[in-house]
């Protein structure tokens, strides 16, 4: 007995000792930061900021080159254009045109970056745009890749559902609407873009559900598994999981290492093992809390952010309150897939679960590319 629990300590102080070395191994702290931008027929505009987080190393971008891509129909369209990359550090202005010289970015500080594409020989007709930020990190860490992307839309303030689309439903007492949308991006800010989309909707009594991978969207909660620097730990962990499951990759693993460490995972994980042993299902993830379930890995989400992992939303209850506030029904933040498991992440309104789950059991905003992010349940007149 005196053996096992000793046994238990030192594992336990080396897993410690693992996520310290996970949590302050040399690593890269730049990030792209999105400002502003604007484009139409003829030009795209668009700005952001290289941020380096580090308090005490600075760290050097040798390469940057920026992608735009026209959306149509789930395709990427290749635009002509000519482009210019102005550089500001707060001192002085770069124009370097095609050449991108390497920068050095100071710790705690940050550089502006202004693009400027101009169309050749046709018009930009493309209502949206995918734009891709590829550039490379070098410093202390080594050298190492990135590519962040960002949707800009041409008609980035009107919100005005495209579709109505009345959904057949269990639930003979209620009506079903998915409400179809624009691509929603980081630009689009949640509570402002719910409450415009469903303003002339919605009725008194209504609930407003929208899925949890838009609204993380929105909130730039998505990654590139290409910034994602896995472990061996990482890759040894996610053959525990169902093949279907987002943490059965190393790049879906990490994120939740770089979450909670590794400790907390391979303790969830014994204790998950056993309790499934004798029938009871779901430990693992009530150990480790609500977002690891929600990490969804690539291909898991709609066109074009279908190579992109997304991790759960944040500031849920806040977001269901406001948008309550505005439009006067119900709000409320849903997990939903094909296989008819609902789960309520939060809402404005807990006394409405058992109508929500109900009425959400046959997915009615689909997992494709439905564009269908909001569902409104409206009960029937009798």
């Amino acid at each position: 007995m005196f053996f096992i629990i000793y046994l238990i300590i030192i594992s336990t102080i080396i897993l410690l000792i693992i996520d310290l070395i996970t949590i302050y191994f040399p690593k890269s702290k730049l990030e792209i930061i999105p400002q502003k931008y604007k484009f139409n027929s003829k030009e795209v505009l668009f700005e952001f900021k290289i941020i380096n987080l580090s308090n005490n190393k600075e760290t050097m971008v040798p390469d940057l080159d920026i992608e735009l891509n026209g959306l149509d129909d789930g395709n990427l369209i290749n635009l002509p254009y000519k482009k210019e990359l102005v550089i500001d550090d707060g001192k002085m202005k770069q124009n370097l045109k095609n050449y991108w010289k390497t920068i050095i970015i100071k710790s705690n500080s940050f550089v502006k970056v202004y693009l400027k594409a101009n169309a050749i020989d046709e018009l930009i007709e493309n209502k949206s745009i995918w734009l891709k930020i590829n550039w490379s990190n070098y410093g202390h860490f080594g050298f190492i890749r990135k590519q962040n992307c960002f949707l800009l839309r041409k008609n980035n303030t009107i919100y005005k559902a495209k579709n109505l689309i009345n959904i057949p439903g269990n639930n003979k007492n209620y009506t079903t609407i998915a409400v179809k949308t624009e691509i929603l991006g980081i630009f689009d800010e949640p509570v402002k873009t719910i409450s415009d989309y469903c303003k002339d909707i919605v009725k008194k009594g209504d609930f407003l559900i929208i899925g949890e991978t838009p609204l993380a969207i929105m909130q730039g909660r998505y990654i590139n598994p290409i910034n994602i620097k896995y472990s061996l730990y990482s890759k040894l962990l996610c053959y525990f999981f169902h093949p279907t499951s987002s943490l059965a990759t190393a790049c879906g693993m990490q994120i939740l290492i770089n979450k909670i460490g590794i400790t907390r995972i391979i303790y969830a994980l014994t204790i998950g093992i056993f309790f499934k042993f004798i029938g009871i299902k779901g430990i693992f993830y009530r150990l480790t809390g609500k977002e690891s379930a929600l990490i969804d890995d690539i291909s898991g989400t709609t066109f074009p952010y279908d190579k992109s992992i997304v991790m759960g939303p944040i500031n849920t209850k806040r977001f269901c309150d406001d948008v309550s506030k505005i439009l006067g029904v119900d709000v409320a933040i849903a997990d939903v897939n094909d296989l008819g498991k609902v789960k309520i992440l939060e809402t404005s309104n807990k006394l409405n679960l058992k109508i929500l789950e109900k009425n959400l059991t046959n997915n009615p905003a689909g997992n494709d590319d439905q564009k269908t992010p909001i569902v409104i349940i409206r009960k029937n007149k009798i």
